[in-house]
Parts: structure tokens; C-alpha cells; sequence
């Protein structure tokens, strides 16, 4: 237990829960678009439990997982709702820092996606209920690749997208021809990194719990990630997350754009993107394998066991992550911009397969991605495709993203990146008795 709260809440300042009414409802949730609307839709599940009241604190992502982490593993009881994820969930339900969600027979557990359920579930029991659910995708702009005569490939490779990248900037018109993740944290520029690396044949720790970033993988990953960046991508690139480069894509300044899958309604939504009636989509690029070169995860609502409202937390739940919600945003905005990846009549629904081209990539995408010992292209001993599932990550990995994002910005080299990495990740994972 010690070792997992340090491991979790590392130099995280603790968060002092104050006084809330009994019927109010503070929810922790990530500034993405699709929970942006679900606070826009929430009158909706007021009018349908008139006693509840609804407390949003809504953070970036990184901002987000710290706040929530030192919350639950200090016990502090702010929150009765938590946005996390499927690195969370086993984990801090193996602690009992989560209640086992009852969401009623109406809810129809068996309908979400096997692979998303089964990231959220620990012990045969659900802990967290998703609110939308994704893989990674490439977007690109089709009339750009017309005007530089490039046809994507089915399967695209690095190789290609590097080509394309080059051929496709024009810097004097403000369009650089690859945007992708460069600001630090375990959950931004090293998820990106993490599965470009697969895709070369990489991992994060061999079966004997060693780091590999001395590796050759490694390094072509991480050389390749920087060329590109440094000679196609956008100026600041190392302060660009997930929302950043949805801005820059949507507003034309971006020729390809490796990312969550959840972005291709945002990006092909004429009323939010310039370039929406031009925008195609191609799976995550290969690199030497394909194995695991586009993650898994999901989004999710769960709720603290610290929490003394459990079951009008259990209606809020419900009620934003049923089949309800799917048709409220429908009516509203169209089926476009359901949050996808989560239910298996989503997918089997004509009005939102004719309303969304990206679907069936969608749901390929989230069912080739594989969790398990035996997922990437040599066998590693940890659960997880774009992160390793225990405690200890959250913390290394942000570190590496530092370094990275680092040598991105050009403050140091990918040789010593790499070199920093490789020490930074043995040293902790020394200290908490995984090597010797």
C-alpha cells in the first residue's frame, strides 16, 4: 500500500477537500470536447433527478490525473465523480480506492466493447463506466495529398508518412505537414511515443523488468520522431497536446495528424473545422511490425470510495455514460458526435454508420490494439499498449516525457534523452524492488 501511494501521488500537492452540499455532485472530468458537452447536456439529467445538483472542476489532462491521484490515494473525498482511465481503474480497484459500480439492468453492461470493458473492469466486477472509448488513427488532408501527388497506403508506414510529411509543407502558407504530440506527461507525448516505439519493436521493460531505451528501437523511434517534428512540424511543438494540435488541424495548418480516434467527428464537423470536407483517415502508421502501433483506452467515470453520495453518483453515471446519452447528443448534434468506442449497438446502428466515415476504422482500430503479455512484437511483462500497468509508470513516465519533449524543443540530444531515460527509469525501478 505504501509503495503504491508514493508511487501515485509523488510530489502532487495534497488537495484539501471542502464543505459541499449533501445533494451536490462534484465531478472531476478533462477539458476534451466531448465533456465539454456533456456539462452543455447536464440540464438533461437535472430535469430527470430534480434533488441532485452537479459541481463541475473541469482541468487539462495532465492537471487533471494529478489532482484526481493525490485525491483518492490521500483519501481526501473532494470528488464523487472521477474522469480516468484504463491505467487507473485495475489498479487503483486492486487498492479499494473505488466502489464497484451497480448501474442497473437498463444499463446493458453487455453491450459495451469487450476491450473496453475489460481495461475497466478488475476482478470480474466494473469500476468505471466509459464515456467514450478509442484507439489511434491517422487524419490527413486528402486535397493536399492530390496536390502532392501522394495516394495513402492502406497500411502506412513511418517511411511514408516521412516522405509525405516533406512533400506536403509549405511553411510559407502556415501548413507543416505532421503535427503530433510533443508536451510532456505519461499520458500525452509518451502515449504518442510509446506506440511508435511498438511499432519499431520496442518496449519498455524486457521480462526481467530492465528498461530497453539504450536500445536500437528505441532510438530510431525517438530519432525519426524528432527529424520529422524538427523539419515538418508546427513551431512549439513541444508545448502541443492532444487539444493543441485539434486546433491546429481543424484550423488548416496540418497535413497529417497521428491521434485518438475520438478526434475524427471534431476534425469532420464543418461547423468546428476549415477543412472538414477534406479530411481522410488511414490507421496508425507501421514501423518494422504493426503489432500495437495504435493504443487503447478510454475515458471513464468512476467513483471514489471516499465518496458519500454513491448512489446519486451512480445515477450521474449512468445516465452520462448510457444509451440514453448517445441519442440525447444525436438529437442535438447529430450522430457524428456521439462519443464513440464504447457500445457494440453504436456500431451496429446505420444512422450513426452513414453519419460517421471514421467508424468502422474506429472500431478496428480499438479491436487490434492488444493489452496483453503478448501484444507487442516481443513479450514484456507488464498489461498495457501505450503504458504499463503498474503504479509506478504515472511518475517514470512523465519524467521521459520531460526529456523528450526536451529534446524536441532542442534543449538536449536524443542520444542524451535516451541515455536519461534509460537511468531515470532503472533508478526508480530499483527503488521500488522490480530490478536489482
Amino acid at each position: 500500500m505504501r509503495r503504491t501511494l508514493a508511487a501515485l501521488v509523488g510530489t502532487a500537492a495534497l488537495v484539501i477537500a471542502g464543505p459541499s452540499l449533501a445533494d451536490t455532485l462534484t465531478i472531476a472530468t478533462v477539458n476534451n470536447g466531448d465533456m465539454i458537452r456533456m456539462q452543455r447536456l447536464a440540464d438533461d439529467f437535472r430535469q430527470k433527478n430534480p434533488g441532485i445538483d452537479l459541481n463541475w472542476v473541469t482541468l487539462e489532462e495532465n492537471a487533471l490525473r494529478e489532482k484526481v491521484t493525490t485525491d483518492i490515494a490521500t483519501k481526501a473525498g473532494q470528488y464523487d465523480v472521477l474522469t480516468i482511465g484504463t491505467y487507473e481503474v485495475p489498479i487503483w480497484a486492486k487498492q479499494g480506492w473505488l466502489t464497484p459500480l451497480d448501474l442497473g439492468s437498463a444499463y446493458d453492461v453487455g453491450d459495451l466493447l469487450p476491450p473496453i470493458r475489460s481495461g475497466l473492469s478488475y476482478d470480474g466486477k466494473l469500476y468505471a463506466a466509459p464515456f467514450y472509448g478509442e484507439s489511434s488513427m491517422l487524419m490527413y488532408r486528402k486535397d493536399l495529398f492530390a496536390k502532392a501527388g501522394l495516394t495513402m497506403p492502406e497500411k502506412p508506414t513511418w517511411d511514408f508518412i516521412t516522405e509525405a510529411a516533406d512533400k506536403i509543407t509549405d511553411k510559407q502558407a502556415g501548413i507543416y505537414g505532421i503535427c503530433l504530440r510533443g508536451k510532456a506527461g505519461w499520458g500525452e507525448n509518451m502515449a504518442f511515443l510509446t506506440t511508435m516505439a511498438n511499432s519499431y519493436g520496442a518496449r519498455w521493460f524486457n521480462e526481467k523488468w530492465e528498461p530497453e531505451f539504450n536500445g536500437p528501437q528505441w532510438k530510431t523511434a525517438l530519432n525519426t520522431y524528432l527529424e520529422m517534428m524538427k523539419k515538418d512540424g508546427p513551431p512549439g511543438a513541444s508545448s502541443n497536446g492532444f487539444n493543441e494540435n485539434l486546433a491546429l488541424f481543424q484550423g488548416g495548418k496540418c497535413g497529417m495528424w497521428i491521434d485518438a480516434t475520438v478526434a475524427a467527428s471534431f476534425v469532420s464537423d464543418p461547423k468546428q473545422s476549415k477543412v472538414a470536407n477534406d479530411v481522410g483517415f488511414a490507421p496508425a502508421p507501421c514501423g518494422t511490425t504493426c503489432k500495437n502501433a495504435n493504443w487503447l483506452w478510454s475515458w471513464a467515470l468512476a467513483i471514489p470510495s471516499s465518496s458519500k453520495k454513491t448512489a446519486d453518483a451512480e445515477k450521474f453515471v449512468a445516465w452520462a455514460t448510457g444509451k440514453d446519452y448517445l441519442q440525447l447528443v444525436a438529437a442535438k448534434d447529430g450522430w457524428a458526435n456521439v462519443p464513440p468506442g464504447t457500445r457494440k449497438s453504436l456500431y451496429d446502428n446505420p444512422e450513426y454508420l452513414k453519419a460517421a466515415p471514421f467508424a468502422q476504422m474506429t472500431l478496428q482500430a480499438i479491436d487490434s490494439a492488444d493489452p496483453g503479455l503478448d501484444g507487442n512484437s516481443k513479450p514484456k511483462p507488464y498489461i498495457g499498449v501505450q503504458f504499463a500497468a503498474i503504479p509506478e509508470f504515472q511518475g517514470i513516465a512523465t519524467a521521459v516525457g520531460q526529456q523528450f519533449s526536451a529534446a524536441l524543443a532542442g534543449q538536449t540530444s536524443a542520444s542524451q534523452a535516451l541515455q536519461n531515460a534509460q537511468l531515470l527509469t532503472e533508478r526508480e525501478m530499483r527503488r521500488a524492488g522490480y530490478i536489482k
